[in-house]
């Protein structure tokens, strides 16, 4: 009989060999991914809240932007602290640090006495956010089997989208009386969720065999997949590891068989953000005002029902992921987001309100859920060899927090702009289209399919010189 070590979910009775214990792998997902959904409510509630703090602290547009995207100062420096301790000290213990940060954030962001505090500790959120985002993904990736893995590591994005949903439901019961503070403070909860929940998930086993416990590293393993699969992983991972016993270096991600996984890793972060979406998202409620919806739980009420289309289209490609494959998901929702782009540049431009708007919206937004939000962070955590993925992991979180800060600060200043400039603000949807369009090329030239096959095998396939 196995039974997992202190610290972990339990596990009762030997798997049989081949066999995929897949309700304990979605159990210990399931937990972990407590992170991702807070990461989702702080980077979302924002959208809510930031109708009010604009009136409460008196803001410019310029401090407006930095209201929104001073979280993402906090995202670029975590996945470097992130990928750091998830590579020395475990995956365990930085999942741990993501919940304190994320306790932390919500109590100062709840009651600021200026909007100085009130930035301070939105970096201190957005810190948590950034290891969450090269710390979870990688997680999942390394404790799922082959076959389920692209659902496995979907849960992260789904989880980040009911975090973003709640957000949403929470800001429009809350914004009849304009109580901003409850907004933030109420991701306090869950951050205690999953400081409780970590201490009961297993450590990843290929950080474990990488640092020669590999008596705990198979006990996982034959909980997972039972002993013939624990045998087999064990096999390859050591493997993959025995092939440079040194401290990994960032340099060594330039070298030949991994420089251009990074490559596709930093651009598919860099045009996930800057393709428009997260705009979407962050602002929202201020642009469902400006095309109509000019009340603020009106503009709001079409922010929940956003949300909630973001949910069934993440639900359908995490349904997918493993089925279709990774490139026609992405394909498909590069080539919806460039279309979605194009028609609301043209909503803007000619005046269209109402319905119109809403549908558009859930266009760009559906298009994305099932295509580029979920396939990116896929792709990131599995073409990396097991010893380079938290560096690389960090590279690329990094690319994504930094992209995620230049877009979100610049949108109301461009805003302001445009709309004195040409009256309206088509131009910067059609620029979103053409960056749409850059990343529909990119995935069809550069992207590899993964689907089905072992992290070993992805990682090997580079040092051949191959497309996975």
């Amino acid at each position: 009989m196995a039974t997992e070590t202190a610290g972990s979910l339990t596990a009762t009775g030997d798997t049989s060999a081949g066999q995929t214990s897949t309700a304990y792998v979605f159990l210990v997902a399931a937990v972990v991914s407590l992170g991702s959904f807070l990461m989702g409510y702080s980077l979302v509630i924002i959208s809510g809240a930031i109708i009010f703090l604009k009136t409460a602290f008196s803001l410019n547009p310029t401090q407006l932007g930095f209201a929104v995207s001073s979280s993402a100062i906090g995202c670029i420096l975590g996945p470097l602290v992130g990928g750091s301790i998830g590579d020395l000290l475990g995956r365990k213990k930085a999942l741990t640090l993501t919940g304190i940060l994320f306790a932390a954030s919500a109590i100062g962001t709840a009651f600021p006495t200026s909007i100085f505090e009130f930035n301070l500790f939105r970096v201190v959120g957005g810190v948590g956010v950034g290891i969450a985002s090269a710390v979870l993904p990688m997680y999942l990736s390394e404790i799922a089997p082959a076959r389920i893995r692209g659902r496995l590591v979907a849960v992260y994005q789904l989880a980040m989208v009911v975090g973003g949903l709640s957000s949403t439901i929470v800001s429009y019961l809350l914004s009849s009386s304009g109580n901003w503070r409850w907004m933030l403070g109420a991701q306090f909860f869950p951050a205690v969720g999953l400081l409780l929940g970590v201490m009961f998930v297993p450590e990843s086993p290929r950080w474990l065999v990488e640092k020669g416990r590999l008596q705990e590293a198979r006990r996982i393993l034959s909980r997972v997949g039972g002993l013939e699969y624990a045998e087999s992983e064990e096999r390859q991972i050591a493997g993959s590891v025995s092939a440079g016993n040194e401290k990994p270096a960032f340099s060594e991600l330039l070298h030949r068989g991994t420089r251009i996984a990074l490559l596709i890793a930093v651009s598919l972060a860099l045009l996930q953000q800057l393709s428009g979406d997260n705009i979407i998202f962050l602002y929202a409620p201020i642009i469902f005002q400006k095309a109509g919806f000019v009340r603020a739980q009106d503009a709001l009420r079409q922010t929940v029902l956003m949300s909630c289309w973001n949910l069934v289209c993440t639900v359908v490609a995490f349904w997918s992921v493993d089925r279709a494959g990774r490139r026609p998901l992405l394909l498909a929702g590069t080539f919806g987001m460039t279309i979605g782009f194009v028609l609301m540049g043209g909503i803007f431009y000619f005046g269209v309100t109402g319905w119109p708007v809403l549908a558009v919206v859930l266009l760009c937004v559906g298009a994305y859920a099932s295509g580029l939000a979920p396939v990116s962070w896929l792709i990131m955590s599995e073409i990396f060899p097991t010893r380079l993925r938290g560096r690389a992991m960090a590279v690329a979180s990094f690319a994504v927090w930094f992209s995620f800060f230049i877009s979100g600060q610049a949108f109301p200043p461009a805003v302001a702009y445009l709309e004195k400039r040409f009256g309206n603000i088509s131009v910067a949807f059609w620029v979103c289209a053409c960056v749409s369009c850059l990343a529909f090329i990119f995935a069809w030239k550069m992207v590899p399919e993964t689907k089905g096959r072992s992290l070993e095998e992805i990682a090997a396939s580079w040092i051949k010189g191959k497309r996975v």
